[in-house]
């Protein structure tokens, strides 16, 4: 007979270096894996608030077979413009278009979260989400910044951890750690759910 650990081992469905970085603010022990899941594939009916959950939710379901014993957590941010769902830029040219019509706008980022119990069968879901206030941005300070950070590969075309923090007027929303793609407010609420002590 084995003795199972109390609580079961914790895994970021991501390989995001940011993401990891913010987990480890809560002292616990993990590993990270790569999700099997195509974010290409994005359901148009959907609100980008509930794309969030929904890939994140997919995410950490990718991983289940994987980590039979484990705590996974899954997360995906979307962002939303005056209602439209903003998508990772993939290349310079898209990252200027999408930084030029965020300009003095506000966009709102959503971040979700699904933490999946496979050795109890269980999933729960969140979402947080914080507004950001652009600055009235010249298109000479728009392709500087793309050209020194290249953010190709984030949600509205910044780096927040970064120099992406220039661009903006101010931030509203309750945990800073919602834009960089994990809300740790949140996350704590459901880790606790599931019988972890923090701290």
């Amino acid at each position: 007979m084995t003795n199972k650990s109390p609580h079961p081992s914790i895994i970021l469905g991501s390989t995001s270096p940011y993401r990891a970085a913010l987990l480890q603010k809560l002292n616990l022990n993990f590993q990270q894996a790569a999700p099997y899941f195509d974010e290409q594939i994005t359901p148009t009916s959907l609100a980008p608030r509930d794309i969030a959950i929904n890939f994140a939710k997919e995410k950490a379901e990718s991983l289940r077979e994987q980590f039979p014993d484990h705590l996974i957590i899954g997360s995906d941010q979307t962002a939303a413009l005056n209602g439209l769902l903003l998508r990772k830029p993939g290349d310079k040219a898209t990252a200027i278009k999408q930084l030029a019509a965020c300009s003095g706008e506000s966009v709102t980022f959503y971040s979700g979260l699904a933490l999946i119990n496979t050795r109890l069968n269980t999933t729960r879901t969140c979402v947080d989400w914080q507004t950001v206030y652009f600055r009235d941005l010249s298109r000479e300070e728009i392709e500087r910044y793309i050209e020194l950070e290249k953010p190709y590969d984030c949600v509205g075309s910044f780096k927040v951890e970064g120099l992406g923090i220039s661009l903006f007027e101010k931030i509203e929303g309750k945990d800073p750690n919602t834009l960089i793609g994990l809300p740790l407010i949140e996350l704590i609420t459901l880790l606790k759910k599931e019988g972890l002590r923090i701290p």
